[in-house]
């Protein structure tokens, strides 16, 4: 039989200070984890009120840094940002809050860089296949369908004479 250790609401705290100070959090995570530790929801309660009381836990502020991280290393776009935010539970204002983060230029270069790698990656191919390959590519990574097809233009302008 394994042996799960029991945590006292402070020993609790304690460890989830250091799990939100480490990087931001959202609740849902905060919950998940504090049911990991085995702690009862009426603690778990006390805790996140602690958490939040405190400024550990902030919905926005994680919305904000989720957004711009997911864009800048991931190469997201904002509606997979925001498919994913929903599932983390986050409210509309803070999805909103956090897709402001993206700055709108920067967002359309992104796109463009995005969807020359996918048209060169995909140059083989006949020119439906190819669109479709760029599309469905910048599609699952949650590029809006009328900006794809606007760059998908751009590109094949660009390439055939």
């Amino acid at each position: 039989m394994s042996y799960k250790p029991s945590y006292t609401v402070a020993e609790a705290q304690k460890k989830l200070e250091h799990y939100c100070a480490y990087q931001e959090r959202c609740h849902l995570e905060v919950q998940t984890r504090l049911k990991t530790l085995g702690m009862i929801p009426r603690a778990q309660e006390e805790i996140i009120a602690y958490l939040v009381e405190n400024n550990y836990l902030n919905e926005s502020r994680f919305a904000q840094s989720f957004a711009r991280g997911k864009f800048r290393l991931k190469k997201w776009g904002k509606e997979r940002i925001e498919r994913e935010l929903k599932l983390r539970q986050i409210s509309p204002y803070n999805i909103k809050l956090g897709l402001k983060e993206i700055e709108p230029d920067i967002y359309l270069d992104t796109l463009h860089e995005l969807a020359a790698k996918f048209w060169k990656h995909h140059a083989h191919q006949t020119p439906i296949i190819r669109k479709k390959k760029v599309h469905d590519a910048l599609k699952y990574r949650g590029w809006e369908t009328q900006l794809i097809w606007a760059c998908i233009e751009d590109l094949e302008k660009n390439t055939n004479p």
